[in-house]
């Protein structure tokens, strides 16, 4: 039934698309500018079918994502003539990655290209004359934000078992990021005048949060190693 559901799909695209090219050979219609995105979101919805049929299929999510982004890039620019279009590829993407990560939590890695996709949707999206120092505050403030979604993830640490657990160590380049948007954003609006404080102040910071995180491990395995013993009956 499912390969029958496929074949459906698959001659239902080869007709629409037959019409198309039919109609723009006749004269009828000028039909050629729809025919790529239409056989990219094609390709993307087909993708997709895969990932919702299957639970094992979580990776079909990312090439979906990919060409349904590109039917939309297509789309928009022929529309807009060229505003906003890079971004939706981005836009798609990161939501794809993000279907991953929902569809298996096992693979928290997902969030991190998910968080990158948009924050590069945001910067491609930014007019012209934003361009420059905000743009780099919003890369480094949207990566921090990734960082900072991961830590607070829980995580199966070990696959044997169902112990879950929120991972530490996104916090330290959470904070780093966090420090170097800051500062691009005090730079964007000329309330830091002189910029060789960046680099020592970046350097501070990491060495602080090198110092917590290494104080929080310390404490949680001090607490895991002396805990509880067995009650007396």
């Amino acid at each position: 039934m499912k390969s029958a559901n496929t074949s459906i799909t698959a001659g239902i695209v080869l007709i629409a698309l037959g019409v198309l090219l039919l109609l723009d050979r006749l004269g009828v219609m000028d039909t050629a500018a729809f025919v790529a995105p239409l056989i990219f979101a094609a390709v993307g919805v087909l993708f997709l079918s895969l990932f919702f049929r299957r639970r094992e299929n979580w990776w079909a999510a990312i090439p979906g994502s990919v060409f349904l982004g590109l039917a939309a890039v297509i789309t928009t620019t022929q529309l807009t003539g060229g505003a906003w279009g890079a971004a939706f590829l981005f836009l798609f993407m990161g939501a794809g990655f993000a279907a991953v990560y929902l569809r298996e939590p096992g693979n928290w890695w997902a969030l991190i290209p998910s968080g990158v996709m948009f924050t590069l949707a945001v910067i491609v999206a930014l007019p012209q004359e934003l361009q420059g120092t905000p743009t780099a505050a919003i890369l480094f403030l949207g990566l921090a934000a990734t960082f900072g979604v991961l830590s607070l993830i829980p995580v199966r640490m070990n696959e044997a078992s169902s112990h879950v657990e929120r991972m530490k160590w996104p916090l330290i380049p959470a904070g780093i990021l966090t420090v170097m948007g800051l500062i691009f954003v005090l730079q964007a609006t000329a309330l830091l005048i002189p910029a060789d404080f960046a680099f020592p102040a970046v350097m501070i910071v990491a060495g602080a949060a090198l110092v917590v995180y290494a104080f929080l491990a310390h404490r949680d395995g001090r607490q895991k190693s002396h805990g509880p013993g067995p009650r007396a009956s």
